[in-house]
Formats: structure tokens, C-alpha cells, sequence
């Protein structure tokens, strides 16, 4: 299977995929999407996250979106996720900023250290995204005060993946 196969059937295509269950197709998307984020995030540059991660995690929201059967251009699932940093967002604020200034204090090599800050917030945005898509999906609409509640329990839940994963970076790096 060439790369660009297994990109379609892991990411770009999966919403087709019948071999695995919606639910699996979502959680495949949203631990891509925050080993993706992660990644970024280890590059050195102050203040730059915000820039680059939000178009991605939109893109990753997008898909769910597709497996959720709710029609999302990437650019809606851009406005969705500012929507939702509006709803949740002094916590992502004051992240973004805590990760800017750690960087900044740490002259790049803290990069590393913000893989569970990172994996955790786009976790819950990708958390968010499924709730939201899947009520969608219902002619539902989430309130603020659900949002939140997913968001603080995602955020709290992706923390703790996101220090798992950097235990597992580090273990290779030793090896």
C-alpha cells in the first residue's frame, strides 16, 4: 500500500471505510490529529502554535464531520473551532500564552515539554467536535454549558494521553 493509500484510508477517505465502526473511525482521527498537533508543537518558535494548530485541528474537525454525515467545508470547521476557542476560550488563551512564554523561557528546548498541554487541547477539541457533529448529525444543538462540560473532562482525559505519549517519546529517544 503506497503512502498516499494509507492516507486515504486512515485520514482524507475514512469517513468510507466499513471495516470499523464510526466510533473507531473517530478515535483513529483524533489521536492522528493530536499526535499531528503534538509534533508541530515541538518546533521552538514563541507564540507561533496558535497559527498553525487551529487550521489543523480544524482540518481533523472536518473529518469528523464527514464520518459524523454532516456536510463541513474546511472553512466552516475553521469558524467552528474559533466558535468553540470563543465559548471555552480564556482556558485556551492563557494555554497558548503559557506555551509561548515556556518556549520563550526555555530558549526552544521546552518544545518537548508541551506535548501533553498540546495533545490534551487538541483532544478536546476534537472531543467537542465529535459531540457537536454527532448532535448535529440528531437536529440537535449543544448548549455552552455542554460544550464546557465535554471540553473539561476531554482537555482533563487528553492531558493524561498527551503524558503517556511523551513518556513514550522520550523512551525511544533513549534507545
Amino acid at each position: 500500500m503506497s503512502i498516499g493509500d494509507k492516507i486515504k484510508k486512515e485520514v482524507t477517505e475514512i469517513e468510507h471505510r466499513t471495516d470499523i465502526t464510526n466510533n473507531q473511525k473517530v478515535s483513529r482521527i483524533t489521536h492522528i490529529a493530536c499526535a499531528t498537533c503534538a509534533g508541530v508543537a515541538i518546533q521552538p518558535i514563541p507564540f507561533a502554535d496558535i497559527f498553525v494548530l487551529t487550521p489543523i485541528q480544524a482540518y481533523f474537525a472536518s473529518r469528523i464531520a464527514a464520518i459524523r454525515d454532516v456536510p463541513v467545508s474546511e472553512s466552516d470547521a475553521s469558524d467552528w473551532v474559533k466558535e468553540i476557542i470563543g465559548i471555552v476560550g480564556m482556558a485556551i488563551i492563557a494555554q497558548q500564552i503559557a506555551i509561548g512564554i515556556w518556549k520563550l523561557v526555555t530558549f526552544g528546548l521546552g518544545g518537548v515539554l508541551t506535548i501533553p498541554l498540546v495533545y490534551g487541547l487538541t483532544y478536546a477539541v476534537m472531543k467537542v467536535a465529535d459531540a457537536y457533529f454527532s448532535a448535529k448529525a440528531r437536529n440537535e444543538k449543544l448548549s455552552d454549558e455542554q460544550i464546557k462540560k465535554v471540553w473539561k473532562n476531554a482537555f482533563r482525559d487528553g492531558k493524561k494521553k498527551g503524558s503517556d505519549e511523551e513518556h513514550n517519546i522520550k523512551a525511544q529517544k533513549k534507545e
